[in-house]
């Protein structure tokens, strides 16, 4: 197989076809459609909308009872949905035999920080309500949506409430000031988060007046002391790379247990593109990884 012809390169081509044209002057509903025609694969998905506090939220995969993983969606804060990533959570609900419950948080700049993060404690808080036992929970999340989920940890536990047995992050953004040396080392490669787009996206999410090292915002300055097992799965060719690398080194230091799995030549987003094998075999080692760690209701 010639690189040309090899899927990631297929990938990237598809990927810049769709959103390489994003300018400054590109609607917001464009890219928020741009981005649903990227990540979205059909309609064939057991889909059981739910009202989760006042949260649009849904079921999605075959389980109708057991564990269940808390999917938090990325798209920079302002583009993403329970529809777009419908097929990743099915494929993570099928691979792991758990439930996945996906929701609908309030996308800036409509709503800013910390709408999102607001949404996101009031569905935890529907989920423990409704009886769902702590140990019985994960958290997972890609990008934006990586980062929310840390936030909504640090939320909970600051707040006392009760932290889920584990976290699973797909290429997280983790912070808004992009210092890492991968935005630039990463960016010839990265055909998705050039350093430019983040920070405007940080911007646009915060507000003129945010501080982009809130933890709440940026998990990599949060206290990362007693957090559950967290699993990061990011790709080598991804600009976000060295979030990874700095939460896992504070958090090691922190007495906190993250592991992070660096895929050769895999970019953002990723796991959201099944004819990768490298996604088939990433939710694999994630189903395990959940199995390992969420108890098993009795």
């Amino acid at each position: 197989m010639t690189a040309a012809g090899r899927p990631i390169d297929l990938l990237r081509a598809r990927v810049e076809e769709i959103i390489g044209y994003w300018t400054g002057e590109t609607s917001l509903e464009e890219m928020r459609a741009g981005f649903e025609t990227m990540l979205a694969r059909g309609s064939n998905h057991q889909v059981r909308p739910v009202d989760a506090n006042g949260i649009p939220a849904a079921w999605v995969g075959a389980p109708a009872e057991g564990p269940v993983v808390l999917f938090f969606h990325g798209g920079g804060y302002q583009a993403g949905s329970i529809r777009s990533h419908a097929d990743l959570m099915d494929r993570i609900a099928g691979s792991s035999g758990f439930r996945v419950l996906g929701f609908d948080y309030r996308l800036a700049p409509e709503h800013r920080f910390p709408a999102a993060l607001e949404d996101a404690l009031a569905v935890y808080r529907w989920l423990l309500d409704s009886g769902v036992a702590p140990r019985s929970i994960a958290f997972a999340g890609d990008s934006a949506g990586a980062g929310l989920a840390m936030a909504t940890l640090f939320a909970a536990r600051d707040g006392q409430l009760p932290l889920p047995a584990a976290a699973v992050l797909l290429s997280p953004w983790l912070d808004m000031e992009t210092t890492g040396e991968s935005y630039e080392t990463r960016a010839g490669v990265d055909p998705m988060t050039q350093r430019d787009k983040l920070r405007l996206m940080a911007r646009t999410y915060l507000g003129r007046d945010g501080d982009p090292r809130n933890p709440l915002a940026s998990p990599i300055h949060g206290d990362l002391s007693g957090l559950p097992p967290v699993l990061i799965h990011v790709g080598d060719h991804e600009t976000v790379l060295d979030d990874s690398r700095a939460f896992a080194r504070m958090a090691a230091a922190s007495g906190s247990d993250v592991e992070v799995v660096v895929w050769d030549e895999m970019i953002h987003h990723f796991q959201a593109f099944p004819e990768l094998a490298e996604t088939r075999l990433s939710i694999e080692q994630i189903a395990a990884f959940l199995r390992r760690h969420v108890a098993v209701p009795v």
